[in-house]
């Protein structure tokens, strides 16, 4: 019989996620994501104008709503334009690591072996700018899933394939 050990891991000496090169999500996906943020501000200021026409009290209050309005949309923008340029991926032997985040940065490292489905989707202005999404879903539920956004169709189509690949191989 195997004796059993549980020895400790020298931390430092273990591969650092950090260093990995990682795959910029396309420059196209910087617009679908500008469609987005005007669809979303034109439904807000539809409302604030709905509020205006609808409430005589609160249009002495225009400018100020107006002002608070723009920089709104302003801070939106930039923080959206600063997300983008923090988004990476990489396809390692074996694992799949997506990177986001611009106060909070999130890496998750998915196993291949933990993989038990992948979706390919193209929503509408996706599809218009040749770009797709895949979703990765894993044994653990919602928490494990990935979902990376802004690939090309034609490489996205490729990582998809090649991570069936290797869960095939796995099985």
């Amino acid at each position: 019989m195997k004796e059993f050990t549980n020895e400790t891991l020298d931390t430092g000496s273990l591969p650092k996620y950090e260093e990995v090169p990682l795959n910029s999500l396309s420059q196209k996906y910087w617009n679908v994501m500008l469609i987005n943020i005007f669809i979303f501000l034109l439904i807000v200021g539809i409302g604030i104008t709905a509020v205006l026409i609808f409430n005589a009290d609160i249009r002495a209050y225009l400018y100020i709503i107006l002002g608070i309005y723009v920089v709104f949309a302003l801070l939106m923008i930039t923080l959206y334009r600063a997300s983008l340029k923090k988004r990476g991926f990489a396809v390692r032997e074996k694992d799949i690591m997506y990177t986001s985040g611009i106060i909070a940065l999130s890496t998750t490292v998915v196993p291949f072996s933990r993989i038990q489905h992948i979706a390919l989707d193209e929503g509408l202005f996706s599809r218009i700018y040749g770009l797709g999404e895949l979703r990765i879903f894993t044994a653990g539920g919602s928490s494990g899933s990935l979902h990376i956004p802004g690939i090309e169709i034609e490489k996205a189509k490729s990582i998809k394939e090649l991570l069936m690949k290797q869960i095939n191989e796995a099985d």
